[in-house]
């Protein structure tokens, strides 16, 4: 409906114009109540009910000019004779759309006077007494429509406040934290200027001053070089304990080992091995080394299927893992023959094998994971070499 809004009043004003056939059909002042048939419309009723339902269409487009029409064609019908078709309809939900789009003084001056004009032009010219209740109903229905359509629009600018209200207190929020972090880059920079700043040129002093009378006066050079020694043990003092403040508590230390790779596949082979799956590794290369990245995307997803194997296939389970290189690309493949007995549980149900799709993704690779023809499960991954 807000994509095409021409079309939805289309069919809204399709719909007031089969009601107002349908209402004209109606007798209000039956012997037993409001009977239906007794009356047909006139075809200049017919035709007013057409071009108000037709200027319904662009009711959103032209407001007030929409409105204008249809109190046009309501009067021409109240004054031409007896009433027979529900004109005012169109009239009705025109009144409610510009009291849904403007403003609440607007709202009511173009209500009271359409609720007093037609109201009135029905009681005085119109072909009914005055007291009427077609003419009672005129006035209820345009002041409902200017009532649901002021509560419209008071209820959409309630809405659109406080939506307003959060982003505004979502952009203040990213503004302040991206305030904070710049005010703290200004205070660790400003801290390692002076650090550097003032021990680093002491330091350089005094190697000068031990550079330079180290030949006759030792012991004034030993001095200098203390002086060297306790200076950059400052330095490094401070610097720690700079640094200190960018690490979170609970951050892990430093790794001092190498990152994992192919070179250490025997060793996690032998971990699996030690806890009962029989593995058999083969890999060839060729001379030229893999790019870390993908020296460690394979060891990954090679780990991770190995531990999908122990956890998920039978008892019995044998395995054997494959690196291959073909062309420009690394191919990983991992197997397993799924055992004795059929597994425990379906392999899967948790991150691992979402976890090796995105690595060979980040590389511009892919993985395939799923059962094997006859049994077992295989793994698959291509990389770029």
């Amino acid at each position: 409906m807000r994509a095409h809004p021409l079309a939805t009043d289309a069919v809204l004003a399709f719909g007031a114009f089969v009601a107002m056939v349908v209402g004209s059909f109606a007798d209000p002042h039956g012997p037993h109540g409001p009977t239906f048939g007794t009356r047909t419309p006139e075809p200049f009723s017919l035709v007013l009910m057409l071009l108000g339902a037709a200027a319904l269409v662009f009711r959103r487009r032209q407001p007030r000019a929409v409105l204008a029409v249809t109190c046009g064609l309501s009067l021409l019908e109240l004054t031409t004779g007896e009433p027979r078709a529900p004109v005012a309809m169109c009239t009705v939900i025109a009144l409610y759309t510009v009291a849904a789009l403007t403003d609440r003084p607007t709202t009511w001056r173009i209500g009271l006077l359409t609720m007093a004009g037609l109201t009135g032009v029905a009681m005085l010219a119109g072909p009914l007494p005055w007291y009427a209740q077609e003419n009672l109903g005129i006035f209820a229905w345009t002041g409902m429509a200017a009532a649901a359509g002021d509560a419209v629009r008071s209820r959409r600018a309630f809405v659109d406040a406080i939506r307003e209200r959060a982003e505004r207190a979502e952009r203040t929020r990213e503004e302040e934290a991206r305030r904070r972090v710049a005010e703290e880059r200004l205070r660790i920079a400003r801290d390692l200027h002076d650090v550097v700043a003032h021990h680093i040129a002491l330091v350089n002093v005094q190697a000068g001053v031990a550079a330079h009378v180290m030949d006759k006066r030792p012991d004034q050079a030993k001095e200098a070089l203390a002086h060297v020694r306790d200076a950059s043990r400052s330095a490094l003092n401070e610097l720690r304990a700079t640094v200190g403040l960018l690490r979170q508590s609970g951050d892990p230390e430093a790794p001092t080992e190498p990152a994992p790779g192919l070179a250490v596949l025997d060793e996690l082979a032998d971990t699996f091995r030690h806890a009962g799956l029989p593995v058999r590794v083969i890999i060839e290369l060729g001379r030229e080394p893999l790019a870390a990245a993908v020296d460690l995307a394979a060891y990954r997803v090679i780990q991770e299927a190995l531990t999908n194997v122990r956890k998920h296939a039978g008892p019995g389970a044998r395995a054997e893992v494959s690196v291959v290189r073909v062309g420009a690309s690394v191919e990983v493949t991992v197997l397993d023959d799924g055992g004795t007995d059929a597994p425990d549980a379906e392999p899967g149900g948790g991150h691992g094998l979402l976890g090796m799709r995105e690595r060979a993704t980040a590389l511009g690779g892919s993985c395939f994971a799923g059962p094997r023809f006859g049994g077992g499960y295989r793994v698959h991954a291509i990389l770029p070499a």
